[in-house]
């Protein structure tokens, strides 16, 4: 596995790999087995991986955790030999931003996300996906895949990087992949490390809920306001701080019709001070 910290590194060794398929899997770090599933996704339909490491400063607002996240590189590099990665893409904020002047990123020219990146996560947390989106094009444009692959916890993530690829015209196909879980349920994320033991039980809650939602959709309810109203509530009682808790079409987040057949329960809460995101599939 090469470790490669700029552009001129990784480049020189893809531009020797003509006629393989590159495949990319682009994270922050911090990695867990969720992440390293990503990987073994992508190593089954290409030739080589690129897993890009790099903690995005573009995507965090000024009260949120980008100086606290937590940076691993060398626990993250033994993780992804294991699993097969071919390139570890680490690069310093210099190599993505290059007007960074060592406080301010400079960065003036930002891809605006669709419409779908202002709802749900992206109503709390405006200029996040606008972040995303930016950096995900650099880094596209740095690495150059025919595939990429992301989470499906990060749905509305997902959603927008579709978007991106579809209306500018990348050409990458991109590969969704379902979200890895504790026995408890709870979503693997890089952010349950913030949480107490007895919170990391405690937050197994969260899918709780929406396997419930799910479970009274199957069975015919399609009252889909009370019915989040009833989880987020639920969620309030046991502790949590609610962000939202949604039913939306699975194709395009929208609100959904009686009738849609296609659908996905989304939510975000607080457990303490650590956000939490997850979401469930519905095909009825």
């Amino acid at each position: 596995m090469q470790l490669f910290h700029t552009l001129r590194e990784l480049r020189a060794f893809l531009d020797c790999q003509a006629g393989k398929r590159i495949g990319f899997v682009p994270t922050m770090g911090n990695l867990h087995a969720g992440h390293c599933e990503l990987v073994r996704q992508a190593k089954s339909r290409v030739d080589i991986v690129v897993v890009s490491i790099f903690v995005n400063p573009l995507q965090f607002s000024a009260n949120e955790d980008f100086g606290s996240y937590p940076r691993t590189l060398q626990a993250d590099c033994d993780q992804l030999r294991a699993v097969g990665a071919d390139i570890v893409f680490a690069p310093a904020v210099e190599a993505l931003y290059p007007d960074f002047n060592g406080q301010d990123l400079q960065q003036q020219v930002i891809v605006q996300p669709p419409p779908l990146a202002d709802i749900l996560c992206g109503a709390s947390r405006p200029g996040h996906f606008a972040g995303v989106a930016t950096v995900v094009t650099k880094l596209f444009h740095m690495v150059q895949p025919d595939l990429a692959v992301f989470g499906k916890k990060d749905y509305q993530q997902l959603m927008v990087i579709r978007a991106l690829v579809r209306q500018l015209n990348f050409g990458i196909e991109i590969v969704g992949v379902d979200t890895k879980r504790e026995l408890s349920g709870l979503a693997m994320s890089s952010r349950n490390g913030y949480l107490s033991p007895e919170q990391k039980t405690q937050a197994a809650q969260l899918y709780a809920q929406l396997q419930q939602l799910r479970t009274a959709l199957e069975s015919g309810r399609r009252d889909y306001e009370l019915l989040c109203q009833e989880a987020a509530s639920a969620l309030k009682q046991l502790g949590w701080q609610v962000d939202y808790v949604e039913i939306r079409a699975q194709q395009d987040l929208s609100l959904p019709g009686p009738d849609q057949t296609e659908l996905v329960v989304l939510a975000a809460a607080k457990l303490g001070n650590t956000r939490l995101i997850d979401n469930c599939e519905v095909n009825l």
